[in-house]
């Protein structure tokens, strides 16, 4: 009987191994909301800084952009520029996140 307990995992390191995880989940998160991406479009003539948890923070245009004959390609660069941030930030989630994630899938979680 005694040997077949020793083929159980330990729950108590499962446990411990279970709440460093976590911690280690929560430092990830924590780091990619304080962190910011870029995202351009048309070569740089629209830039936009969007924060970790997915707010704007900043839009440059460059004026040579700026044409009011022209309104439909500034609105597409600027979609542009969030979708390139967007892009950007959800690889730095990716890259934070997902060797954590994969540990967790290991542990059977």
């Amino acid at each position: 009987m005694k040997g077949m307990a020793m083929t159980q995992p330990d729950m108590n390191q499962l446990m411990q191994q279970a709440q460093q995880m976590q911690a280690q989940l929560q430092e990830a998160q924590r780091e990619i909301v304080a962190s910011t991406v870029e995202g351009t479009a048309g070569n740089g003539l629209v830039s936009l800084t969007l924060s970790g948890s997915g707010e704007v923070q900043d839009l440059t245009l460059k004026p040579e952009v700026v044409d009011p004959e022209d309104v439909e390609t500034l609105q597409d660069l600027i979609v542009g520029a969030f979708q390139d941030a967007n892009k950007k930030l959800q690889a730095l989630a990716e890259e934070k996140m997902g060797p954590l994630s994969q540990g967790l899938n290991g542990m059977g979680f």
